[in-house]
Parts: C-alpha cells; sequence; structure tokens
C-alpha cells in the first residue's frame, strides 16, 4: 500500500502521475503539533473534522469543518488540536508554477483571503482530493485542475505582499539567506554570519526574520528538510539523507521532518512515489 503511513495518529503523503509539482496529504492528528515552518509551495487545506489552531505572524486563526485554509509560500505558520479530539484535513500541495498554469489569475498567483467558509469550495476540493486516490490518473487530474482552477477565479489575485525589511538592507538579507544555501551542512554562527555581512547579530536576526518569516537557525533547519525531501523522493535511505543534508543523526532527521511535514521520512519517501491513483488503495 504505497504511501500509508501507520502511526497513533495518520497521515498519508503522496504525488499524482500527470501533475508534477504537486503533493497531495491528508491527515488526522491529535496530539500532533506542527512548529513554525512555512512551504516552498502553496498549501491548501480543507478540514473535514474537528478544529485546528494556525498561527500566523500577524494572528491567530480557529477553523473548524468545512474550512478552506489557503497559505501561500514562505508564509510562516503553525498547525495543532484546538480540542483534544483533534482534526481532520486534507491538503494540497500545489507549486506557483503549477498554479499560474492554471490560467486563474495574471502573474504570479496569490488568494485574497486566508481562511473561506465556502461549501461548494469545500466540497470540490475535498472530492477530487479523494478521487486521486480512487479513480484513473487522467480522471483524477483532470478533477483536481478543474478545483484549483476554480479556486483560483474565486478567490485569487495578482499582487505580491510587501516584506518589511526594516534596519538591514535587502541585498545583505538576501546575502544572508543564500550563505545559508550555499553551506548548509556546515553554517557560520549567527555572529560569523553578521560579523562577515558587518552587521550586528541580533540586528541581523530580527531583520531575518521580518524579512522572512523564520530566524536563520530555524530558517536553516527547514533548508535541511525541504532538500531531504528531494532527496528521499530520490531513494536514498534516510539515513544517508540525514547526513547529506547535514542533520547529526536518522533521529535527528526525523524529529524535525516530523515538526515540519507531518509524516516520518520513511512515510513521505514511500508515499513520494508518482504512482497512478488507481494503483492505490485508502487505508
Amino acid at each position: 500500500m504505497d504511501g500509508l503511513v501507520t502511526t497513533a495518529q495518520s497521515s498519508r503523503f503522496w504525488r499524482l502521475r500527470g501533475l508534477e509539482g504537486l503533493g497531495l496529504m491528508r491527515a488526522r492528528y491529535t496530539s500532533h503539533a506542527f512548529a513554525r515552518h512555512s512551504h516552498e509551495t502553496f498549501a491548501i487545506g480543507v478540514i473535514q473534522s474537528g478544529l485546528e489552531e494556525i498561527w500566523f505572524a500577524d494572528g491567530v486563526e480557529r477553523v473548524g469543518q468545512g474550512a478552506i485554509v489557503l497559505i501561500e509560500p514562505e508564509v510562516v505558520h503553525t498547525g495543532a488540536a484546538l480540542t483534544g479530539e483533534g482534526w481532520a484535513y486534507r491538503v494540497l500541495y500545489p507549486s506557483t508554477g503549477v498554479l499560474s498554469g492554471l490560467g486563474g489569475t495574471p502573474g504570479t498567483p496569490r488568494f485574497a483571503e486566508r481562511v473561506v467558509y465556502d461549501r461548494q469550495g469545500a466540497r470540490l476540493l475535498l472530492r477530487a482530493h479523494a478521487i486521486t486516490e480512487t479513480e484513473d490518473a487522467l480522471t483524477a487530474e483532470t478533477t483536481m485542475r478543474q478545483a484549483m482552477t476554480w479556486l483560483l477565479r474565486r478567490y485569487g489575485r495578482a499582487s505580491a505582499p510587501v516584506r518589511d525589511t526594516r534596519d538591514v538592507t535587502t541585498k545583505i538579507l538576501e546575502r544572508a539567506r543564500e550563505v545559508l544555501h550555499e553551506r548548509m551542512t556546515e553554517p557560520p554562527g549567527l555572529d560569523e554570519l553578521a560579523a562577515d555581512l558587518g552587521v550586528g547579530s541580533s540586528t541581523l536576526a530580527r531583520s531575518f526574520r521580518n524579512a522572512y518569516g523564520l530566524p536563520p537557525h530555524a530558517y536553516l533547519i527547514q533548508l535541511r528538510v525541504r532538500a531531504s525531501c528531494r532527496l528521499l523522493e530520490k531513494g536514498l535511505p534516510p539515513a544517508e539523507v540525514a547526513a547529506t543534508v547535514g542533520f547529526y543523526d536518522q533521529a535527528h532527521l526525523t524529529r524535525h521532518f516530523r515538526r515540519l511535514v507531518g509524516v516520518s521520512p520513511g512515510g513521505f519517501q514511500r508515499g513520494g512515489r508518482i504512482v497512478q491513483a488507481a494503483e492505490t488503495e485508502t487505508p
């Protein structure tokens, strides 16, 4: 059974043939809490039951059954159960390229609202999501495209948010981020990074967080987790992946991977194989 993760709580991640750049997950969580993180892709979720609390930099959203949550790329957020019963949801992770190619809005797609309650939209997205597990690839891809196109046309916009980069110039912040990418496995300390860029360490940390939503150390962990996803999809064993991206060991990788992705590295690797929907089984 490809992509199934068997835990006290349940989550499953998979991809669909024909829609490269789209990840899918369904999950039920009770005690699991996501750490602050962001995605390279959009995260479009529909709450099926229960209540979830989501922290954003500008406030907290409490969402329940029928809510459509529209999180744009690189927007830092968390996710946790609001009650002991937890919450269940289905999530789409489409890349910017996937949404741009649908023609719903001109330019880079954005959403006018972060949480909407729309019965028609929720039904449409849930149906398309479920079909990817039960129907042939052509039917699944077509239905999913139709659902995302409808969503873009209903709630999309084209303007991009403006980031606050007070205290440190954009050029310096971009260079700090480049260094973290270049030295992901052996990064400099904050003092060293700040000294190399000619700014104070506290100022750099504060401005980096204002600009990118995470302080440098958390941004680095996210980089490593993202790199891990790519290596796991190529079939590398988790222990090798951990060493390659700079984690201390496999346990270190697993801890951060679960906090940010919601499944174990092994579960992600099994579900990351691109398979025809008709070849999967609903757990």
